[in-house]
């Protein structure tokens, strides 16, 4: 069962990849990619950036990306931090614990 979930995630992923045309020579993009660059572009405030990582993947592959990046990085500072994933996203939205 989880070798048909495996797959069918693969099978996913590759759907959402496109290419973006840099000119002479053409690079292909993932989302996770794609969610990287935005997440740390918006973090910075970089415009120009955003808006190629934005044309990289499709928006609801984007939007994807970013959703998995936050989970990823929700518990990566809940481990470091010893609690629990609700308590550190709470505390990065700045909403009083639960």
């Amino acid at each position: 069962m989880w070798g048909r979930v495996r797959k069918s995630y693969a099978r996913f992923l590759r759907s959402m990849r496109t290419e973006a045309d840099t000119g002479r020579d053409r690079q292909t993009h993932n989302l996770f990619e794609a969610a990287a660059v935005y997440v740390s572009a918006c973090a910075e405030d970089d415009q120009e950036q955003i808006d190629e990582a934005a044309g990289w993947v499709s928006p609801e592959a984007l939007s994807f990306g970013v959703s998995e990046l936050a989970c990823r990085a929700v518990i990566a500072l809940a481990r470091e931090r010893d609690e629990s994933p609700q308590t550190v996203a709470r505390s990065l939205l700045g909403l009083p614990a639960a």
